[in-house]
């Protein structure tokens, strides 16, 4: 039997779904498909196996199956599984959520910045996830607390990035759009406030993403070699404003701190962004009336200057293409017509 395993990561993420890819042995006798995953899934139960099944979440050759179903050699069986799950069961809190659409199957909510998506260590309650828990609640009074972590998310954003995120309120829903992230085929573009004057007025960024080899928090790029997951940005300039530059960026691919870390690489680091170096004033003069314009704009969008502005996506009931923009925050705005104003003088 062969198992390949790939994770579905997603820009400002850690992985939330490992794939797994089993094929059957020639040999293999038939056997029924939830007592062969429960056998080769360590710490899997038949109730979780079954449940999984039932939700989307397995394929055999491309579709999807019943519990009952008996294996046969040369089977291909594709089983999403969801990982890094901090809790199982979420905090609600009464935290007010922009809800930019909701059916019955998903929900996509407009982040504002400051927020983390996700509870994890030291930040087990305040998260976007509270937020929806509590809504559901009153939606649904009974409502599976565990369903929601396991279900809902797809895929994050970072705390002081803003912008589009999609939840699910089914397992057939997440599942669907767990596959959508994993074959790159989300329509996802994000507005960012870079320094420097980027010289082209597009290009593409082509560099592997890795853990920093200093610094375990950060990610860094590497360009050549085999080191870090191969990773893709697209980018297009939409304004100039001499010592920096307003872009929008297509991921290709999504992987953590991508657009921050490969912005970076080419020498052009997200405005504001402290984590990367961009708190501090990288392109301009050396005159205090600037120095002190610039701490302005920092004042003005104090986090990274980055937008999650367009999500689009199938919709995993209609089959129909759906999409969102959202507009640039605040903060953003004002740091953007800061330096709009600067430029002309």
């Amino acid at each position: 039997m062969q198992i390949d395993t790939e994770l579905i990561s997603e820009e400002q993420s850690d992985a939330l779904y490992e794939r797994k890819i089993f094929t059957v042995d020639k040999g293999q006798e038939p056997f029924r498909i939830d007592k062969w995953v429960q056998m080769h899934m360590e710490g899997a139960t038949r109730n979780k196996v079954q449940q999984g099944i039932e939700a989307g979440f397995l394929t055999v050759n491309g579709k999807t199956v019943k519990s009952n179903y008996k294996i046969k050699p040369g089977d291909e069986i594709i089983l999403m599984s969801l990982i890094n799950p901090e809790h199982t069961i979420l905090k609600e809190e009464p935290i007010p959520l922009n809800i930019v659409y909701e059916d019955e199957f998903l929900m996509v909510i407009n982040k504002p910045p400051n927020m983390v998506v996700h509870p994890g260590v030291g930040n087990f309650s305040g998260t976007l996830l509270n937020g929806v828990a509590y809504y559901l609640r009153q939606q649904i009074p009974q409502l599976n607390e565990e369903s929601l972590p396991r279900f809902g998310l797809v895929h994050r954003i970072d705390k002081n990035t803003t912008g589009l995120i999609v939840l699910a309120k089914t397992g057939e829903a997440a599942a669907h759009l767990a596959k959508q992230f994993f074959n790159h085929t989300v329509n996802r573009r994000y507005t960012a406030l870079v320094w420097g004057n980027i010289q082209e007025e597009e290009g593409t960024i082509n560099a592997h993403i890795a853990r920093h080899k200093q610094h375990r928090k950060m990610f860094d790029a590497y360009p050549e070699g085999e080191t870090g997951k191969h990773a893709i940005t697209h980018y297009k300039v939409l304004e100039r404003f001499n010592y920096v530059t307003l872009v929008e960026c297509r991921l290709e691919t999504g992987r953590t701190h991508q657009i921050r870390v490969h912005m970076k690489h080419i020498g052009h680091t997200l405005f504001n962004d402290a984590e990367y170096g961009g708190d501090k004033i990288l392109k301009g003069t050396i005159y205090s009336r600037y120095k002190q314009f610039v701490d302005n704009c920092f004042e003005a969008c104090p986090r990274c200057a980055l937008h999650a502005k367009t999500l689009g996506f199938i919709h995993p009931h209609t089959g129909k293409e759906i999409f969102f923009e959202s507009p640039l925050p605040a903060d953003m705005e004002t740091a953007i017509e800061k330096w709009r104003q600067y430029s002309k003088v």
